[in-house]
């Protein structure tokens, strides 16, 4: 896998059934190894290791609805009170972050509402706060505070 515009991580890789797994510290098992894979590992362990979330409030690929279509989240943060915090969309380093990756966070961000929105490929990154239903960017993201 390239690198990233992340910092490195001691990441656990093994083969099973012919095809590269990376292990997922949150799942707590291997995971196919793909290049949108190796951006979420990446920045699981970015927001646990510089921004101090817990291990214990993320939720990885979570299912939501929207418009009545199934979607999935790729990381989702809670706060302190079991609520959405941030929501995290991974794209492939080959893919470009667009008006698109904008428009998909926007409507996961209708139906789960969480205080922050992030996206990356591992290579460009984005993070927003919503606060009375305005967004604002913000250049870094947010540290994790316990109430």
């Amino acid at each position: 896998m390239e690198s990233l515009n992340l910092p490195p991580f001691g990441h656990k890789v093994k083969e099973l059934n012919g095809k590269p797994h990376i292990y997922d510290i949150i799942r707590r098992k291997y995971i196919m190894l793909t290049p949108e894979e190796w951006v979420r590992q990446h920045f699981v362990h970015l927001l646990i290791n510089q921004y101090s979330f817990p291990k214990s409030l993320f939720a990885i690929e979570t299912g939501l609805f929207y418009n009545k279509l199934a979607k999935r989240s790729d990381i989702m943060v809670l706060n302190t009170d079991g609520q959405p915090h941030l929501l995290v969309e991974c794209k492939s380093p080959d893919v470009k972050i667009s008006s698109a990756t904008f428009a998909q966070i926007a409507r996961y961000n209708f139906t789960l509402r969480p205080a922050y929105l992030a996206i990356t490929n591992g290579m460009s990154h984005f993070c927003f706060e919503i606060r009375n239903g305005q967004i604002a960017y913000l250049d870094d993201f947010p540290v994790f505070e316990r109430k």
